[in-house]
């Protein structure tokens, strides 16, 4: 036995040895044969011997133990944000306000990864518990997720009686595509961008799917340790590095801001170069001694800042520009262009928005074109750098779906095609209808309200309601239980409470809260109906304009007949949510970021069954800030404001007040 054990130990020390240099140093000890060869040595032993699986096992990286929850993790210290300084002007002035308290300051710059921010706590070398960062005080413990991702070494090269470090744990560009191409070849939804695949797939409840997603991660900060003695953050670099972590890279450290300066546009001119999306650098002041003497705000550090690199642009040519109908008519040209990459993923097409937008940029088919993703997430045409010649391109004065004449409102920038019975137009409207927000059918996308509407089952939304088992059965793909799926759903549908109903029927001007406000004002769906325009105007957040806009819709005679086919189908249009107190009575709160334990629209909820009201955006009227991990530009604002910002459990504790 004790031959067996050593051989083990030997096995699991010569696969984590392989492990750091492959994935932290980027070299490769040995074959990928004589590796497999010794990892299923390895696991031949466990199976055999159970008793002797170690807790560093380099088996505990495939992953696939599933988890129903994650538990609660209270982060011992904070882990913080930074602020955010967004021109060169801003970091001379935060150098100032460091001079002013340390005469001499030693600055260390490193590139700011754009990923997920997590904790990694280790107890005489051993990775014990991982952890995300949440709201800042309390995360979520996705040990098993991270025991994945390679470059976190389950054993440490030196023991340590305890160290935590914080890293950032993002995906790859090569990984991103790798997953694109999965779900498009699945049919599924395609991941946004490499941070919000990231951030999915370390939260995902089997580990072996976050095992497959080839996540990986840098350190770049201890949070406590013991057994150590360090007194500047260079120093923490140079120990991470020594115990084995994959440390932030290309970091230097600086005592002039002139190179600090030099230092930040280098990296931002590398941007495009790493295999990996980062989305500013970030500047420290080294000594801890200093630190401590500039000490902190509520919110951030005073001795450190992230400095943000404006949208990446890149040149390329106008091919196409296609124009769309959406579900109010509204046609909406997209400009078609050579592929190039932004913010890590390639980008081919970007909305133009509307004739004005075009006119503005004199844009036409062969343009060169300057292209950037607005918020690295959305693609934009930011100029022209040269045209191709001939007229702008003007959007053609017939819809291009029906062909009806468009027309175009005097007071709006949009052209729209007129005739509610555009073929377009109903797609959109009934997927529109079926989304989660509004009366939320789940299984009627896209395809579903395609197939339905080209195989005459539908013409309108009430027509979803006539829908039979046996109409479904002899569409392709559905099956016995598909189809009765989705007729449970539709049925299920009928119950929902009238505000998802008003939603649904895309009137515009009226999303989800705006909706809310007129059954909470009138009581039902034909009540609005009756309402005069001055009653309408009178509701919360209503104008004249959107007023007489309602009124005017509702007494269509095609909504009108929409509406009463709803009814007879059993549709409930009479409103009866109440508010279940009134603890946050009078209170605006505006949600931003990702909530540990509730997703927004349960957040949302609560509030308004206390009593309280959700915005959009941060004014001096908000009372509260919700913030989540990974809030933005709403939590900055709020900080600039001086509105009061809570967190998950505060805001738990709000409605616990009596």
């Amino acid at each position: 036995m004790m031959e067996i054990k050593g051989k083990y130990a030997e096995l699991c020390k010569k696969i984590n040895e392989y492990n750091y240099a492959y994935y932290v140093l980027n070299d490769s000890l040995v074959s990928d044969f004589e590796y497999d060869v010794l990892m299923r040595e390895i696991e031949e032993i466990e199976r055999d011997y159970p008793g002797l699986e170690a807790p560093d096992s380099p088996t505990k990286r495939v992953g696939g133990q599933a988890d129903t929850t994650f538990e609660k993790v209270a982060h011992t210290v904070q882990m913080g944000s930074l602020q955010d300084l967004f021109s060169e002007e801003e970091l001379l002035d935060f150098d100032r306000k460091i001079k002013a308290v340390v005469s001499e300051p030693v600055y260390v710059v490193e590139p700011k990864i754009d990923g997920l921010s997590v904790s990694l706590e280790y107890e005489n070398g051993i990775f014990i518990r991982g952890s995300t960062r949440g709201d800042g005080f309390i995360g979520e413990n996705i040990t098993e997720n991270l025991k994945t991702i390679k470059s976190v070494p389950l054993k440490l090269r030196r023991e340590l009686p305890y160290i935590e470090v914080r890293g950032e744990v993002f995906m790859p560009h090569g990984s991103f595509a790798k997953l694109i191409d999965e779900q498009t070849g699945r049919g599924e939804q395609l991941a946004k961008n490499p941070r919000n695949a990231a951030s999915g797939s370390l939260r995902q409840k089997n580990s072996a799917v976050t095992a497959s997603r080839g996540l990986d991660i840098y350190v770049f900060n201890i949070q406590q340790v013991t057994g150590a003695e360090i007194t500047s953050h260079k120093q923490s670099l140079e120990l991470m590095t020594e115990l084995g972590f994959k440390v932030i890279a290309n970091w230097q450290a600086f005592s002039d801001i002139e190179n600090v300066v030099a230092k930040i546009r280098e990296i931002g001119e590398m941007r495009g170069s790493f295999p990996h999306d980062i989305d500013g650098a970030v500047v420290k002041v080294n000594d801890y001694a200093h630190q401590r003497l500039l000490g902190a705000t509520s919110k951030f550090p005073k001795w450190a800042a992230a400095f943000k690199y404006p949208p990446e642009e890149k040149e390329t040519t106008i091919l196409e520009i296609e124009v769309n109908v959406g579900r109010t008519g509204a046609l909406t040209p997209l400009a078609v262009f050579e592929p190039v990459n932004l913010a890590g993923t390639t980008v081919s097409r970007a909305t133009l928005h509307n004739q004005d937008r075009i006119n503005a940029l004199g844009l036409n088919i062969g343009d060169r074109i300057i292209v950037r993703k607005a918020g690295d997430i959305i693609p934009e045409v930011v100029s022209v750098v040269s045209h191709a010649g001939g007229e702008t391109f003007k959007i053609a004065e017939n819809c291009p779906v029906c062909g009806t004449g468009t027309v175009r409102d005097e007071t709006e920038a949009v052209t729209r095609c007129p005739n509610i019975g555009c073929p377009a137009q109903i797609q959109r409207s009934i997927e529109h209808f079926c989304s989660r927000g509004a009366m939320n059918i789940d299984g009627l996308g896209e395809a579903v309200a395609e197939l339905l509407l080209e195989h005459k089952l539908i013409e309108n939304v009430a027509d979803l309601y006539k829908l039979t088992h046996e109409q479904l059965l002899t569409l392709p793909n559905f099956k016995e239980k598909s189809a009765s799926n989705l007729i449970t759903a539709i049925s299920n549908s009928k119950s929902n409470e009238p505000d998802k109903l008003v939603y649904a029927l895309g009137i515009r001007g009226i999303g989800e809260r705006n909706a809310t406000l007129l059954c909470e004002k009138f009581g039902g769906v034909e009540e609005i109906m009756s309402a005069s325009i001055e009653e309408i105007e009178t509701t919360e957040n209503f104008g004249a304009v959107l007023a007489k806009s309602i009124y005017e819709t509702m007494r269509e005679p095609h909504m009108k007949d929409l509406i009463n086919e709803l009814k007879n189908s059993g549709v409930n249009l009479i409103y009866t949510k109440k508010a279940e107190s009134a603890k946050l009575s009078g209170l605006v709160f505006v949600i931003t970021g990702t909530l540990p334990g509730l997703k927004r629209d349960e957040a949302k909820a609560l509030i308004t069954a206390n009593g309280g009201k959700c915005s959009d955006s941060v004014s001096k009227k908000t009372n509260y800030v919700l913030a989540g991990e990974e809030a933005g530009s709403k939590l900055t604002k709020a900080q600039n404001l001086g509105v009061k910002i809570i967190n998950e459990e505060e805001f738990k504790a709000l409605l616990a007040n009596d």
